[in-house]
């Protein structure tokens, strides 16, 4: 441990600085965590610190976590299967439209796993117009950083953050999830480093649009095989969304976990639909009709392989009212089944649904089934939807 004293100027105050560095060795790398201490002395007399970061502790690689909740065989070869599937569409193989759907957050296990059983049922009756794809989204994005951040970091979300118990309760709720219906699920990749954890398990991945503009979220897409979607950011900007594909399309070479990794670029990458917000702070939809047919003319300009869009038909397109993703499925089936290439751009819709609808606070009385964070359909209006998009498609 190695320690100097620098001085920090803050307001008419000179800080001293001290800066620690701790390092620390396992088996596999070396960890190297840098602590910045200011210290002052209050009016009493009494010492401050101010520290940028502490190390809770150490957790588990993902390989560490993949040996101790394994895969069966079974599991394995579900995945595969859908994978396989789920690839033909993207790759204009199979004409199956995806319906990406579930809760805006997978709050608790035991809940997600009924509404994907729920799925699974309707599945049956579906599965060949559809591919349904369960959103487990175990990654909350907050916009002031204040809030229920998901299951990763709150397995249980009235209590304080506890990331072991996240990596682990995300895991299992995965693995149950599939080895009970058979189906694969989809996630967003909020923290890059994190997939880690669930990479043999997931079938679609998102990035959102505060991490769209992200070059290490750009990079490490194009080292999955399978399709990740980018969305647009809240700006609404077509041609981030854009760039964020043809970087994640493209190979490159990065540190990822500790290593010097090459990719080959992800043949799957496309982009979703959001809407977006203006400088006044005002939704912009970009669900309808003119706005596919733009997104279209961008996409016949660039040298992108497997041209693909998903249609998120809340958040900004909604304005969050979450009724009004019925309506706006139907306009955008509508517009496909108007235009022949359109019918070949537009993949799929991603719907925010649940057990119950709306949304609650975080309290001691939660609702079985009901959304945590953003307000969702319940899961009567979601059935008679697929069974709507199924006909329709």
């Amino acid at each position: 441990m190695a320690a100097k004293a620098e001085g920090v100027q803050l307001g008419d105050r000179l800080l001293p600085l001290v800066r620690m560095r701790i390092v620390r060795y396992n088996k596999t790398c070396n960890w190297v965590y840098q602590h910045h201490f200011h210290k002052s002395k209050t009016q009493s007399g009494l010492e401050e610190f101010y520290m940028s970061m502490k190390c809770n502790k150490e957790l588990p690689l993902p390989t560490d976590l993949k040996a101790e909740f394994p895969l069966s065989q079974k599991v394995m070869d579900i995945k595969e299967k859908r994978d396989r599937e789920i690839r033909d569409i993207f790759t204009g193989k199979s004409d199956r439209f995806i319906v990406l759907v579930g809760p805006c957050s997978a709050d608790n296990e035991d809940a997600v796993c009924d509404y994907v059983n729920r799925l699974a049922r309707v599945n049956e009756q579906v599965s060949d117009k559809l591919m349904i794809i369960p959103r487990i989204y175990t990654n909350k994005p907050r916009t002031t950083g204040e809030g229920y951040k998901g299951m990763l970091h709150q397995p249980e979300p009235d209590k304080a953050p506890d990331l072991l118990a996240g990596i682990i309760a995300i895991r299992k709720m995965h693995i149950r999830a599939i080895e009970e219906t058979g189906l694969t699920a989809a996630d967003e990749m909020l923290y890059p480093e994190n997939r880690s954890y669930l990479d043999d398990l997931l079938s679609y991945e998102a990035i959102g649009a505060r991490s769209v503009e992200n070059q290490q979220h750009r990079l490490t897409a194009s080292g999955m095989d399978i399709p990740v979607g980018m969305k647009n950011p809240t700006s609404g900007d077509f041609s981030v969304m854009l760039n964020s594909v043809i970087a994640a399309q493209h190979p490159h070479t990065f540190i990822y976990r500790g290593c010097d990794v090459t990719t080959s670029g992800n043949d799957l990458a496309h982009v979703i639909l959001r809407g977006g917000v203006d400088k006044y702070g005002t939704c912009v939809p970009n669900y309808h009709y003119e706005d596919l047919v733009r997104l279209l003319d961008q996409y016949s300009k660039l040298d992108l392989r497997n041209p693909a869009a998903i249609v998120d038909v809340n958040h900004s397109n909604s304005n969050k009212k979450f009724k009004e993703q019925i309506r706006i499925v139907s306009e955008v089936l509508h517009s496909r089944n108007y235009n022949p290439d359109l019918k070949k751009l537009i993949k799929g819709v991603m719907i925010e649904s649940y057990l119950e609808e709306g949304n609650q606070s975080i309290g001691a009385e939660r609702v079985y089934g009901k959304s945590i964070t953003d307000p969702c359909l319940g899961w009567p209006d979601t059935e008679k939807l697929i069974y709507r998009i199924a006909q329709s498609c």
